[in-house]
């Protein structure tokens, strides 16, 4: 699973720091070199934005975009957040999520949505303020639960129309307006497979930049109804045990880490 190491302290403001890293990106792909796998730069052209993270292992990390139109060196190349998982280490990959994070938010908030005013960063907090009207923006974050359904020894995966082929994992959903966690697992699973769940337990969350979500993933006990797919977002849901698994997500994601870990609980 994806964690910002614990010796990363948040920065908004690295104007007086002396070791700084860069986290370069070409609209949304990180610039490696192509030679060795480690960070690249991006020298011949200046950043549409950068936006300061945080101290890490004795420097600032600092990410910033790109246009498109900037050109990378013939060692290096630049690879989308997906691609990275295996190609550098889980910390750096972590922190690699945040930027994007933090530089999509900052782009898409460079004018206040109350009053159209040009907005500008406050130093002491992670924010944009309009000058105007005062409204503040902070980075989005946008909930999702995740439910992993028990039968007996059995663990109920689901296929989402968007996954690649022959892969399955738990069922997940972004919460609505006025839901809490527990309410979004209940009408998820209630609409993408048809079923009631009972005896709901936390295991942990993860944030997930794709865009900008928070995954919170439970476990649930089968309580009633027909498994019945809802055929939009998932076209297939099926019971399954150790011995027949199909495709499960990466190592990296915490559905992988929700299913091997209801997996190693089952009948013990």
């Amino acid at each position: 699973m994806l964690h910002i190491p614990e010796s990363f302290a948040a920065v908004t403001d690295a104007s007086t720091q002396q070791s700084v890293r860069y986290l370069d990106f070409i609209s949304n792909r990180l610039v490696l070199c192509a030679v060795t796998g480690e960070l690249g730069r991006v020298s011949n052209a200046l950043a549409a934005r950068e936006v300061a993270l945080g101290t890490w292992q004795s420097s600032t990390w600092i990410a910033r975009q790109f246009d498109e139109a900037a050109i990378l060196a013939d060692d290096h190349k630049s690879l989308g957040l997906r691609a990275l998982f295996g190609k550098l280490d889980n910390d750096s990959v972590a922190i690699a999520s945040l930027g994007l994070q933090l530089l999509e938010w900052d782009r898409t908030h460079q004018h206040c949505g109350a009053c159209g005013t040009p907005t500008t960063r406050e130093r002491h907090e992670r924010a944009r303020r309009c000058p105007a009207c005062g409204h503040t923006s902070y980075p989005r974050i946008s909930p999702a639960m995740m439910c992993l359904v028990t039968h007996g020894n059995q663990i109920l995966l689901a296929r989402n129309a968007n996954f690649p082929p022959g892969r399955y994992s738990a069922l997940a959903g972004f919460l609505e307006a006025g839901e809490s966690v527990e309410d979004a697992v209940h009408r998820e699973v209630r609409e993408e497979v048809g079923i009631e769940v009972r005896n709901l337990r936390y295991f942990a969350s993860q944030s997930w930049p794709f865009p900008h979500s928070l995954m919170i993933a439970f476990t649930a006990e089968y309580a009633s109804g027909e498994l019945k797919p809802n055929g939009t977002e998932i076209v297939d849901a099926i019971w399954c045990d150790r011995e027949t698994l199909p495709e499960l997500p990466p190592e990296v994601s915490i559905a992988r880490a929700l299913i091997d870990h209801t997996l190693s609980t089952l009948g013990t």
